[in-house]
């Protein structure tokens, strides 16, 4: 599902909204989300999932045309972490697709 795709469903869900609320409720969500990852705060969405940031310490690291050694700086990278009632949902329904799709 892309941000665009979001937005659709969130319109066809609540009549009340328009296209451009709805666009404009998903983009202040993920900034909002964005916002507090860049300034190192965990979100989590209770049933969903957490997002957070984790820290790869610098390496040094190949170039692989040259085989020249690299150093790679320090990095920090957001990290998404499911939910049990996301596992949980996404287990069962690929479990039913399994058995739909599978021959006795």
């Amino acid at each position: 599902m892309t941000r665009s795709d979001l937005v659709e469903e969130l319109a066809a869900r609540f009549s009340q909204l328009t296209h451009r609320d709805a666009e404009y409720a998903v983009k202040t969500i993920l900034d909002a989300m964005s916002d507090a990852l860049v300034r190192g705060h965990r979100t989590e969405i209770r049933g969903f999932g957490s997002f957070s940031i984790n820290r790869r310490p610098p390496r040094m690291g190949r170039n692989p045309r040259s085989g020249e050694s690299v150093a790679i700086p320090e990095k920090r990278v957001p990290h998404f972490k499911p939910g049990k009632a996301l596992r949980e949902a996404v287990d069962a329904r690929t479990e039913e697709l399994l058995a739909r799709t599978s021959v006795p």
